[in-house]
């Protein structure tokens, strides 16, 4: 079962591997007094899951690895059964046993990675179950019922959609727009958990972080809908427009990765644009550091309707962008650009990067292209806080989308 021992003594690495698995396990629940099964216990119980395999694989007889996994269940469920006076059954440890168990035996079967990373897993969350158990005591039902929304969004819904285009141009591909969808929802939550959990101003920084990397215009238009509420302005502004510098980080590591003999003059724009930005950005949130912020009281974090109507208008933008590529033609890279950046800075600058391996733009070209789009979407998320989020929200970006705007403009000028 290992490159790296001779043939005779090959499954011993299998073994070795259970009984690591089995020690990180054992030694979290070793700390536990109320705990029946610790470091020695739980390193058997993945031997034995480990060795029920392998007999099962050298005999012809899958029932013995099931057999051994019921004998070992009603052993450790007799264990707890005879000290009826304890206050804790005992539950968890039973189930960690079982786990254990099972992880021995994908060892054998070679899912080794899998197996290491559900034992990390299993041993994180038997170590902070304090923690967890602070988490859910706090959550409302409010919080309940949008995480099972979003879970009826993420995981029924969108798995059934088809992933290939449809109507004119094809440009309508249902699985791609309901991952906005799902998108937008999930950051809403995302940046909910982040706001109770972290503190409106650290909660903020990383919520922005974090949306800019999954997608900056689905974090503008989410938080620009709480800009309206005076006592969450400066935490929308803020969110927003860390976001949007991260937009510049991420398009230089895109073209670092796919275009390295462009990123010199890629960083000329991008990084005076993100430069530029810093300051404002600094002082959006030294402000809001300076002042004593009310206590959240948002909605619905999963911002379903909010999230539906974005998925359209990304569909519309989608279609929009192909049929203006049809109309133009393939020197139509800048219209095309314009249109597309609206909501999606990434898919313009991938197709210009890839246009340019294959010789049909120059380095100029490509870069301009990148520019359009990103002045077309910072412009976009400019009317999205103005319209959505009010005029106090649109005073509090402007400055910061104005500087990045200039500084990408004087960088392609350079």
């Amino acid at each position: 079962m290992s490159d790296w021992l001779p043939p005779e003594i090959a499954p011993l690495g299998a073994f070795l591997t259970s009984m690591g698995l089995g020690l990180l396990i054992g030694l979290e629940r070793e700390r536990s007094p109320a705990a029946k099964a610790g470091l020695r216990t739980f390193t058997l119980v993945a031997l034995a899951g480990t060795l029920g395999a392998m007999i099962g694989q050298e005999t012809g007889a899958p029932w013995v690895l099931g057999a051994g996994l019921i004998i070992l269940g009603g052993m450790m469920v007799a264990t707890y059964f005879k000290q009826p006076q304890e206050a804790d059954p005992g539950t968890t440890t039973v189930a960690a046993v079982v786990v254990c168990y099972g992880l021995g035996a994908i060892v054998w079967y070679g899912h080794t990675q899998l197996a290491v990373a559900l034992a990390v897993t299993t041993a994180v969350l038997l170590y902070f179950k304090a923690e967890l158990r602070g988490v859910t005591q706090h959550l409302t039902r409010q919080d309940l019922v949008s995480i099972l929304q979003f879970a009826v969004l993420s995981l029924v819904i969108l798995p059934v959609l088809p992933n290939r285009g449809y109507g004119p141009y094809a440009a309508l591909n249902p699985h791609q727009i309901w991952w906005m969808v799902v998108l937008i929802s999930g950051l809403a939550l995302a940046g909910y958990a982040a706001l109770r959990l972290a503190g409106e101003r650290q909660g903020a920084l990383l919520t922005g972080l974090f949306g800019g990397v999954a997608s900056s215009t689905a974090t503008t238009l989410t938080f620009a809908r709480h800009g309206r509420r005076p006592e969450l302005t400066g935490v929308a502004a803020l969110v927003i427009l860390t976001a949007n510098w991260v937009v510049l980080v991420r398009l230089s590591l895109l073209v670092a990765v796919l275009a390295p003999a462009l990123l010199p003059q890629a960083l000329e724009i991008l990084g005076l644009a993100a430069l530029a930005g810093i300051p404002l950005l600094y002082r959006r949130w030294r402000r809001l550091e300076s002042r004593e912020i009310p206590a959240l009281t948002l909605g619905n974090p999963t911002e379903i309707r909010a999230a539906l109507g974005f998925g359209a208008l990304y569909a519309a933008v989608l279609f929009a962008a192909a049929w203006l590529s049809d109309w133009i033609g393939s020197q139509g890279v800048y219209g095309v650009a314009l249109v597309s950046g609206l909501t999606d800075v990434d898919a313009i600058t991938l197709s210009s990067l890839r246009l340019l391996g294959l010789g049909t733009l120059t380095g100029d070209q490509a870069l301009t292209a990148i520019l359009i789009a990103l002045l077309a979407n910072i412009s976009f998320k400019t009317g999205l806080t103005l319209v959505i989020g009010g005029v106090g929200l649109a005073l509090r970006t402007l400055p910061g989308f104005a500087a990045v705007a200039l500084g990408a403009i004087a960088g392609w000028w350079l």
